[in-house]
């Protein structure tokens, strides 16, 4: 090889490497953004491609069924931002995935919940010992689940958990395979067409175990394209401002209802009942010391000491801090 071969063969080498280096090898101006079933303000946001003509980038959406898959494919560098709950983040940052919260989703009220199929004998929590229950595992509604039975007194080796999806626990609540599902839209909704909620996460978090969805993103990534990062972050705030004000208009036959029907899997007469059963905090709200401002960061941490004592994931940090930023929803409240 000459030197002038040499010369451009260390420096294409060096370009893949920096691509690398930043989470992806696709061009900069793309991304890979992983999203989940569920009904939110945000995918009205996606479904009108408002995230694109705010950033002016290529996005590659790709729908995951879980947050635990999420967390996989932030880890590998397959996708550079995820929709995940408090659980798995709290597990992945635990385990060293390098992420870091940016903008809070929703505070998880009624769109998640414990239903338990009619005829299954299961009126009150103790019924449940000895049956069968799904959800995904270290989801946030696994950890509402066993957070739930720990507040009743009911060890988890006395009933069955089983490790299933969403479109899995439809599947199996169809074929009756299983007593009970912790889940969200779409399984929720079909669960309750044959069965009825015994809690949900509103009532579990007044017990001391909140969860919530936000957006996690790769820390290069975020290093590397602050300006794309604050647009995202002030896109979803906008559509959560937009639901805060008018959200009593979407109603099940309007057109915002039918977008996000369209990607929450979740039917548009259930959509309003499942977005009301959420809290959406403003930019200003979560820049305070309650959520993104200190208090997600304890309750990320609270959520790790008690997946570890639950024995799913082997230790926990010392400090979670570094894994929530306030920058961007700051950025975005002093904005308006």
């Amino acid at each position: 090889m000459n030197i002038k071969r040499f010369v451009q063969a260390i420096a294409a080498n060096a370009v893949l490497a920096t691509l690398l280096i930043h989470g992806t090898a696709a061009r900069a101006d793309t991304v890979n953004i992983a999203y989940q079933y569920g009904a939110d303000p945000a995918k009205l946001a996606q479904a009108s491609a408002a995230y694109e003509k705010a950033t002016g980038w290529t996005i590659n959406w790709r729908r995951f069924g879980t947050g635990a898959d999420i967390v996989a494919a932030l880890a590998s560098g397959d996708i550079q931002i995820g929709d995940v709950g408090s659980s798995p983040f709290s597990a992945a940052v635990s385990r060293g995935v390098p992420i870091e919260a940016v903008v809070l989703n929703a505070l998880t009220g009624g769109s998640e919940a414990l239903v338990v199929r009619n005829g299954a004998h299961i009126d009150k929590p103790k019924d449940l010992i000895g049956k069968t229950i799904a959800t995904p595992f270290v989801s946030t509604s696994h950890y509402s689940l066993l957070a739930a039975l720990k507040h009743w007194g009911i060890k988890s080796d006395q009933v069955r958990i089983v490790n299933l999806g969403p479109t899995e626990i439809i599947a199996a609540w169809t074929r009756g395979d299983i007593d009970a599902a912790y889940t969200w839209d779409p399984a929720l909704g079909k669960a309750k067409e044959s069965g009825h909620v015994l809690v949900d996460s509103t009532e579990v978090g007044k017990w001391g175990a909140p969860t919530f969805d936000l957006w996690a993103v790769r820390r290069d990534f975020a290093q590397a394209h602050p300006d794309f990062v604050a647009k995202f972050v002030s896109v979803t705030l906008n559509a959560i401002s937009d639901y805060r004000e008018n959200g009593k208009t979407w109603t099940s036959g309007s057109k915002q209802v039918a977008a996000i029907s369209k990607l929450s899997g979740a039917n548009a007469s259930d959509v309003p009942q499942l977005l009301a059963g959420n809290v959406y905090p403003t930019a200003p709200e979560q820049a305070a010391p309650t959520l993104l401002g200190g208090g997600t960061a304890k309750a990320v941490a609270a959520t790790a000491r008690f997946l570890q004592e639950q024995k799913k994931i082997d230790q926990i940090l010392p400090d979670y801090s570094a894994a929530v930023t306030t920058r961007f929803v700051t950025a975005a409240a002093t904005s308006k």
